[in-house]
């Protein structure tokens, strides 16, 4: 007898800097969504898609839900609530490490408790940061933050649980077709995916008064054999930021261009021209106009 194929759209939320892009990247099983230890890495609501025999499950990940300080941050609110809407399952992804705590509680209240939706996961990551005995208190605390089908503890990083979860949600899908042809791993196109990666080296690069500011737009990209030349655009919102991604004779723009041009070559399989400039757009985050030109 032949299995029905099962597919389905699961909403991936949480408060920020819990892990949630990393367990999207985990259940995918490659990179999909960058990934940094600075809160709010994640500005748009990036789909993943794991596509095994008999099921495919289309992965949203969603910037981390936060009490909004500008218009970009009430942007990214809206995303994770339109995102939860009429989806297979809400999987709510919590830090056992950092303990659960308020900040889990309001994105259950604002984001969980009342969305359309037949299945309510926790996965209570980062578990293996804990001593074993720590981690029941965690679980507790995640499942005492509402009512769940599921509690998964789980450490996406190192994989662990992740293939229980995997199994969880292919259960929880409803039969249908595949909603994306085989072979796809995100809806993202190649200049977004791009433009993300330059970013998360300049996470990684800048120092903290930087992080927030920094959008990238990918001003062309163009193949020609086993080439790919890209010229793209840090956009920041002050010249002291400026000066900064720039760096002393330009070291720190020259480092970030480095690490991404290697994430990019490994995305397009081609050796890849980077080159990049820096420009002032003032206060960007604070400006809807601006917000949407440069596609957030």
């Amino acid at each position: 007898m032949t299995t029905p194929f099962r597919s389905g759209v699961v909403a991936v939320v949480g408060r920020p800097n819990v892990g949630k892009s990393t367990l999207v990247n985990a259940l995918v099983g490659q990179k999909v969504s960058i990934v940094s230890d600075k809160p709010q890495t994640t500005r748009s609501d990036i789909r993943a898609i794991w596509t095994i025999d008999d099921a495919q499950i289309v992965l949203t990940d969603t910037p981390g839900f936060h009490k909004p300080r500008t218009p970009l941050g009430a942007r990214m609110n809206d995303l994770v609530g339109d995102a939860v809407e009429g989806v297979d399952v809400v999987v709510q992804v919590v830090d056992a490490a950092a303990g659960v705590g308020r900040g889990d509680a309001y994105v259950y209240e604002h984001q969980v408790r009342g969305a359309r939706t037949d299945a309510r996961f926790c996965v209570v990551n980062k578990a293996d940061l804990l001593r074993k005995h720590d981690v029941v208190p965690q679980l507790a605390a995640a499942a005492a933050l509402g009512t769940w089908d599921e509690v998964v503890p789980a450490a996406a990083a190192t994989g662990a649980g992740v293939e229980e979860l995997r199994e969880l949600l292919v259960a929880r899908m409803p039969e249908g077709p595949a909603l994306f042809p085989d072979g796809d791993v995100t809806d993202q196109s190649t200049e977004s995916r791009v433009a993300e990666l330059i970013r998360e080296q300049a996470l990684a690069v800048t120092r903290q008064e930087v992080p927030h500011s920094v959008a990238v737009t990918v001003d062309d990209l163009e193949r020609d054999g086993d080439l790919t030349s890209i010229h793209a655009s840090l956009v920041v919102e002050r010249d002291s930021q400026k000066g900064i991604v720039i760096g002393k004779g330009g070291q720190t723009l020259k480092a970030i261009g480095s690490q991404a041009r290697g994430e990019i070559e490994s995305l397009l399989g081609t050796k890849v021209f980077l080159d990049l400039r820096v420009k002032v757009v003032k206060e960007w985050q604070r400006d809807p106009k601006a917000i949407e030109r440069l596609g957030l």
